[in-house]
């Protein structure tokens, strides 16, 4: 089953554990949000268009993180008036999960919302999985450390560098 839903101005087609990045919906990570302007159903059969919106229809989903979107820069420029103006904008945007499609006017479950592991939690996790992976143990790094040469102090050269102190004319 799919949804087409509007927010932020723009529509959106959601599938459930859909991750979409729409403009900035409150929420702190973790927290379950519902969409209730839905447009249109679909899968099961013939599909459902509303008029404008589908009542008693909403899409739960649980924020995944507030972040922004990467910069757009906007430049102004009136030509042979030396006027330009360069400016930047960088959007402020919500990643949203999707758990779930309701119909009928019900509320969206606490089960369907599960919590996004963290970003630590999947690093250790891929190091789990591929050991051959791992850092050097530190044998290794001491045997790098003795084969690397040595630098060579330039005390010399670098004083050359240096320019003498000019003497005053009396």
């Amino acid at each position: 089953m799919y949804a087409v839903i509007r927010t932020g101005g723009k529509q959106y087609r959601v599938v459930p554990e859909d991750v979409i990045e729409v403009e900035k919906v409150t929420g702190e990570a973790g927290e379950v949000i519902q969409f209730g302007e839905v447009l249109m159903l679909g899968g099961d059969g013939d599909p459902q268009v509303g008029t404008p919106t589908i009542s008693g229809a909403s899409v739960a989903g649980q924020v995944v993180e507030q972040k922004r979107a990467p910069k757009i820069l906007v430049f102004k420029k009136k030509r042979r008036k030396n006027y330009r103006r360069k400016l930047g904008h960088r959007q402020h945007m919500t990643a949203v999960r999707i758990t779930e499609i309701l119909t009928g006017g019900k509320a969206p479950s606490k089960a369907a919302a599960k919590p996004a592991p963290a970003k630590k939690a999947a690093k250790e996790a891929k190091t789990a999985a591929n050991p051959a992976k791992d850092k050097k143990p530190a044998e290794t790094k001491a045997k790098a450390k003795a084969k690397a040469p040595e630098k060579k102090a330039t005390g010399e050269k670098a004083s050359a560098k240096k320019p003498a102190a000019k003497a005053k004319k009396d």
